[in-house]
């Protein structure tokens, strides 16, 4: 007889497959498996996104503002999603060589960025990656992986129900790190890769020369630290990135307009301190 929980696991996981959206990512043609909304997970983004600028410091100088927010609307028009709240804030650490980007077009850079993008051409190969997780959905998909696995565990564990509890801990954690290692962390550097080919469409269509991505890594990789093993990581590693964009050059460079935007420097912001 089947268990009568097992069936409701079932059904559960039928219902999410019915209410998935097929849709595809922008330039990759990728298809996508969606089990968001779209205005669901924008409202979680701009409430995660006011939750992360509550708790840093922002900084208001007029150059560094100015340089973030004027490349950001460059590329975010050329992204041609006018239906977002696009948001560009910088946050003050110097610390931080990195930035961010949540759904429905909210995007943050840290001041400590600036010394590795250098100028407007490298903060646009960054910027153009984070709008490429935007407009490819990538949060929403993640949210839907992330909702089918616990679907799948639900399942397993109401299927493993009547073995005894060292097997059924055994099965349940080699569920939970082939889960991790087999496809959580592979679909994120997947994504990764992906938005990196659509940040070096975007910044060309914005009139940013795409060729400076591969310097803006070679900058990244001089100064990074002792990166884990490609296979550990969220990101593909330094050498994988640079062969990658390498390979997509050809495709950004038939978008781009070299009388697009002038290449000025970036404000020497964390050197101020």
């Amino acid at each position: 007889m089947r268990h009568p929980l097992r069936s409701v696991a079932i059904t559960l996981f039928l219902l999410l497959l019915a209410a998935a959206a097929c849709t595809t990512v922008p330039y990759t043609r990728r298809s996508q498996l969606m089990l968001v909304s779209e205005s669901t997970i924008d409202g979680l983004g701009a409430q995660a996104y006011q939750e992360v600028l509550s708790k840093e410091k922002i900084e208001r100088s007029p150059a560094a503002v100015h340089a973030v927010t004027t490349l950001g609307e460059r590329i975010a028009t050329a992204a041609a999603h006018p239906g977002y709240q696009w948001q560009f804030t910088v946050i003050d650490d110097p610390r931080q060589a990195n930035a961010f980007a949540l759904p429905g077009g909210k995007v943050a850079v840290y001041t400590g960025l600036f010394p590795v993008a250098r100028d407007t051409a490298g903060l646009a190969a960054v910027i153009g990656h984070e709008v490429g997780h935007v407009v490819a959905h990538h949060a929403a998909e993640r949210m839907s992986q992330n909702m089918l696995l616990q679907v799948a565990a639900g399942g397993l564990s109401v299927a493993l129900g009547a073995q005894d509890p060292a097997t059924r801990n055994a099965v349940m954690q080699a569920f939970g790190l082939g889960a991790q290692y087999g496809m959580l962390l592979p679909f994120s550097r997947s994504q990764e890769s992906e938005a990196d080919r659509i940040g070096l469409i975007l910044m060309a269509k914005a009139g940013y020369d795409p060729r400076a991505a591969v310097d803006l890594w070679n900058r990244f990789e001089a100064q990074g630290k002792d990166a884990p093993p490609e296979f550990l990581s969220t990101h593909p590693s330094y050498g994988t990135r640079e062969r990658d964009i390498a390979a997509w050059l050809p495709e950004a460079l038939q978008y781009y307009q070299p009388s697009g935007a002038a290449v000025v420097s970036l404000p020497a912001i964390a050197e101020r301190r």
